[in-house]
């Protein structure tokens, strides 16, 4: 990590082999270094998510038979990982908006 990178806090979740192929591992790794780097990720890469709170959004991983999202926030000092499923309906599921507010109350605690 170089000295302006900003590190990786991770509230929940993981990103391993299994359940992640290889190649999603790798490409979670990759975009997850961009945005330690202070790059901006648009679609189809990752999206805003307002519902779960401000600075937060989804990264898509498309692996070999599910689509993984790993939901994030961008802080001034870090990038806190709220949350890492499998995406199987067009909506995020209620339940993983209500566990992210949550995380998010008891990081900031």
């Amino acid at each position: 990590m170089s000295p302006g990178d900003k590190p990786l806090v991770w509230v929940h979740g993981e990103i391993s082999t299994p359940p992640f192929s290889k190649a999603a591992r790798l490409e979670a790794g990759y975009l997850l270094r961009m945005l330690q780097k202070g790059e901006t990720l648009a679609m189809p890469h990752s999206r805003p998510m307002p519902g779960i709170g401000p600075r937060c959004h989804e990264l898509r991983v498309v692996d070999e038979t599910v689509t993984w999202r790993i939901v994030y926030r961008i802080d001034p000092d870090a990038i806190v990982l709220l949350e890492v499923f499998d995406k199987k309906s067009k909506e995020t599921p209620q339940r993983v908006i209500d566990a992210c507010k949550e995380r998010i109350r008891d990081y900031e605690s």
